[in-house]
């Protein structure tokens, strides 16, 4: 098996729309305060929608984009760390909503470096010929989590999701996913939580900004070294949407002046592990990006964790 490649891409975000000066309602704040400390000017926030309903119409779309249909799908993979209900699990509600029929179906939690960890494990399993035809799903519900009254918090966080439908590349093609750069900072682990019954996320901001922006740029770049591409080859950068001053610092660092760097954050927030298939699905759907292109994908986050690889535009 010659690897895998992404055929398609979907993403879904709830219909509500929260301004600065909304949360400027809650707390005490403003819009200009937010824009210059996260580059947020607004987000999504969902109702009623679960995160199995995001997911599964953010997979729905790209299975729609495909070209396949629910019986050629064998393994449904959910990343997220907002799933209230834990069985069954998103990826069964997922392959039930998309009357997906028996397919090997988990969720992951590496939280906002979650799609990057599951894009990988989706990988090896078509490598190892244990699937054919996948979809990966990163999806959170991240305002059931957030303290509301809490400054340091509330401006950042929101919904959503995005899905991308993995397939295995023919004998003679070349991969369309590299290998992935994945690992962890469990020694840190405090500085990004959400625990107990009824949790709110609570994080260490200047923690994980002092580390985003000082010791990830050199793992991204062992992510396009394994996949043989250099970055100057970079067609795009597509970050974990944590905070603009974080993806600036480390897209600085990478040196790609030549690279598209996502700025999904600017109008959906930080939606964690659907932050990357979120902002790649709207960059491939504006079609800001040439098919075939090589992308950079890196996730970083909560453990602390951090993963990323390299992958072929749809």
């Amino acid at each position: 098996m010659s690897g895998s490649r992404i055929v398609s891409l979907g993403h879904y975000q709830p219909s509500r729309v929260v301004t600065n000066d909304e949360i400027a309602q809650l707390v005490e704040t403003n819009d200009e305060w937010i824009r210059d400390r996260v580059g947020i000017v607004s987000r999504r926030i969902a109702g009623d929608e679960t995160v199995a309903d995001m997911a599964a119409a953010a997979a729905d779309k790209a299975l729609a984009n495909s070209g396949l249909t629910a019986a050629d799908i064998d393994l449904v993979v959910v990343a997220t760390c907002t799933s209230v209900d834990r069985s069954p699990n998103v990826a069964c509600r997922v392959a039930a909503k998309l009357g997906i029929n028996a397919p090997g179906a988990y969720d992951l939690n590496t939280a906002c470096s979650g799609f990057a960890y599951a894009l990988g494990t989706v990988d090896h399993a078509i490598r190892a010929g244990a699937s054919r035809n996948a979809i990966v799903i990163g999806a959170e519900k991240l305002s059931e989590f957030t303290d509301w009254t809490d400054r340091s918090t509330c401006i950042i966080f929101a919904d959503g999701a995005g899905a991308a439908v993995v397939t295995a590349a023919a004998e003679d093609e070349p991969a369309g996913i590299g290998p992935v750069v994945w690992g962890s900072v469990p020694e840190r682990g405090d500085a990004v939580r959400i625990e107990g019954w009824r949790p709110y996320v609570a994080q260490e901001g200047q923690t994980v900004f002092r580390w985003a922006t000082t010791a990830l740029a050199p793992l991204a770049l062992q992510a396009c070294e394994r996949a043989g591409v250099d970055p100057s080859e970079l067609a795009a950068f597509v970050p974990h949407q944590a905070n603009s001053r974080i993806i600036d610092g480390i897209a600085k660092r990478l040196n790609i002046p030549q690279a598209i760097v996502a700025k999904d954050i600017v109008e959906s927030g930080n939606t964690s592990a659907a932050s990357i298939p979120l902002a790649l699905s709207k960059l491939v759907e504006r079609r800001e990006v040439p098919s075939g292109a090589p992308v950079l994908l890196f996730g970083f986050g909560g453990g602390l964790t951090y993963a990323g690889q390299v992958v072929r535009c749809p």
